[in-house]
């Protein structure tokens, strides 16, 4: 590998102390390289920038290779010098202009006034030569400037002459606002407001939210101290800095704009920006749009109002409709406060009148009355209002959850008084109800003693339906075994007889016929459950062992104590580990 400062093969050796060399310049534990001027080359700047290429044949490190050696285009920083003479003449010369005699220009290019005799002809009140410049603009900015070459200092002579024309009106308002003072037509307070105002008085160009402007400043480049229009205030948040999230609302920054709300989560009322879609939906927006709702709805029900053909007898079928609308609407309106009247007007001068009153009263700190009389709580209700004869009002009677009239105990609002009379009539209908259902419950409870169901035996205890009893009984084994044995039996007795007629008569009256909780838990054990019982299964095994015989260990009846030991074992109880 060769060196690409040296030009030279470096060993491996070489290599490595170069490398730690390098990692000491960057740690800052070694002075820094030096170029050919004896500058210091910064140790981070990479090596494919820091080398120069092959062909430079650069023998020393240095940057030069990384400068830009095209000459830099540059302007010419001054402008026109207008109104500048270089020569005067004093006889006409060929060539020069027959008006004026000025060479700098020709005949029909002369700005002077035309002359009767030229001084081709006159010889005389020859013109001084014009100084004739040409520059030359270079840069892409110098070419667009459109103020280049613009002296501020003609702004100054412009502001001088609006001052003056500020202060000549402010004088004259001044002297009107004293007139008017001293004849009488305005009061002295509204006369200072006036004059305070038209000192403080900022142009509508102007944007008066930002500072006041006072005084109105001439400075060197025609500017003037106060508000300006294009900074924001300082304290407000920059748009792009409201929601930092990639994924957010998107900041163009050529056009600064930012179209999407970027806090649609944030609350309307703690907001100040809501994206700049917002302005769109400002102004005279609002009115295009109902304009061509209301010309899609007219069309289709048959009028000719179209908003792209004819625009004008829409937007005055529109304003028409309008007016029509608010007339309406005023009618209705009309109607209903001359027929409720109206609540929110101000109170006639009888209704004040009346409500005014001459008596004292004093009242203390928390609103007690102290002296005076007591004035009675006010209902939006009609008071003392007695109706179909009743002598009290409804509500004034409470009873069992139900309102009524405390004079006739009456609970339908619309009733008649019967005054005492029906206030004990609903008492002894109270007494009677009360009785009534006394009496129901006496003979409901003789009906259910004297019943035939007293005694009766529950189905679940005949049949051995499964219920919490089951479930919590405590069943003894050995019945439960010995129940299993005679339940074989009688599966075997009944398989022999297969004739139903030979079958013995079993009445639930007998005195055998007592169903014991073994006897059905037995039942339950033995009950087959299809093709997947795995009882079926151990029945069919041993009925498959029982053809191959033999004295398998097991006793004949297969009532021995292990019954699955036994190969020939008949109808046993082996297969059963009741727990």
């Amino acid at each position: 590998m060769a060196s690409a400062k040296s030009g030279k093969m470096l060993s491996a050796e070489e290599r490595r102390r170069q490398r730690e060399l390098e990692e000491a310049r960057k740690a800052g534990l070694a002075p820094a390289e030096l170029d050919e001027e004896g500058k210091e080359i910064n140790p981070h700047i990479p090596s494919f920038m820091a080398d120069a290429p092959w062909y430079l044949n650069s023998s020393a490190p240095s940057l030069k290779h990384q400068k830009n050696w095209k000459d830099q285009v540059t302007d010419e920083m001054r402008w026109y010098d207008r109104g500048a003479k270089v020569f005067q003449a004093h006889k006409y010369r060929k060539g020069a202009c027959e008006n004026c005699g000025s060479i700098s220009h020709k005949t029909k290019d002369c700005m002077e006034r035309p002359r009767t005799k030229g001084a081709k002809l006159t010889n005389k009140n020859i013109a001084a030569d014009d100084k004739i410049e040409d520059l030359q603009l270079k840069t892409f900015d110098a070419k667009r400037d459109r103020w280049n070459g613009y002296n501020g200092d003609e702004w100054v002579k412009q502001a001088e002459r609006f001052e003056k024309v500020e202060a000549v009106r402010a004088e004259i308002r001044r002297k009107e606002l004293l007139e008017k003072k001293l004849a009488g037509e305005v009061e002295e307070e509204e006369a200072e407001q006036e004059l305070g105002k038209e000192e403080s008085k900022i142009d509508e160009t102007e944007d008066a939210g930002f500072a006041k402007v006072e005084k109105r400043v001439r400075t060197a480049g025609g500017g003037s101290t106060g508000s300006v229009r294009n900074l924001r205030i300082r304290e407000d948040t920059a748009k792009y800095l409201l929601n930092l999230d990639t994924n957010s609302a998107y900041y163009d920054p050529k056009s600064r704009s930012m179209r999407e709300d970027p806090q649609p989560d944030k609350d309307p009322s703690q907001k100040t920006f809501y994206g700049d879609n917002f302005v769109r939906q400002s102004g005279e927006v609002g009115g295009f749009t109902d304009l061509n709702a209301f010309a899609i709805t007219t069309h289709e029900r048959g009028h000719d109002v179209h908003m792209q053909a004819m625009p004008s007898q829409a937007e005055l079928s529109f304003q028409q409709f309008k007016q029509r609308k608010k007339a309406l609407e005023g009618a209705g309106k009309e109607g209903i406060l001359a027929k409720y009247g109206n609540a929110a007007a101000a109170a006639s001068d009888d209704v004040k009148a009346l409500q005014a009153t001459e008596a004292y009263a004093e009242y203390d700190a928390s609103s007690r009355l102290l002296r005076g009389q007591e004035v009675k709580a006010k209902s939006r209700y009609e008071e003392d209002q007695y109706i179909n004869n009743h002598t009290s009002v409804w509500g004034s009677w409470w009873h069992d959850g139900q309102w009524g009239y405390a004079c006739c105990h009456s609970t339908v609002k619309q009733s008649y008084c019967v005054g005492a009379a029906g206030a004990e009539a609903a008492a002894e209908a109270a007494e009677q109800l009360a009785e009534n259902m006394e009496k129901k419950a006496a003979e409901d409870e003789a009906r259910r003693r004297d019943s035939k169901l007293v005694g009766h035996k529950p189905t679940a205890d005949v049949w051995g339906e499964a219920g919490e009893d089951a479930l919590t009984a405590q069943l003894d084994r050995e019945k439960v075994m010995e129940a299993i044995r005679r339940q074989e039996e009688r599966e075997k007795a009944g398989m022999a007889a297969v004739d139903d007629r030979k079958r013995g008569y079993n009445s639930l009256a007998a005195d055998d016929a007592e169903v014991t909780p073994e006897e059905m838990e037995a039942y339950r054990l033995k009950k087959s459950r299809g093709m997947d019982d795995p009882l079926s299964f151990i029945n069919k095994k041993k009925e498959k062992s029982k053809g191959k015989g033999g004295d398998g260990g097991g006793e004949e009846d297969g009532s021995g104590d292990d019954g699955q030991a036994g190969g020939g074992g008949g109808g046993g109880t082996g297969g059963y580990d009741y727990v």
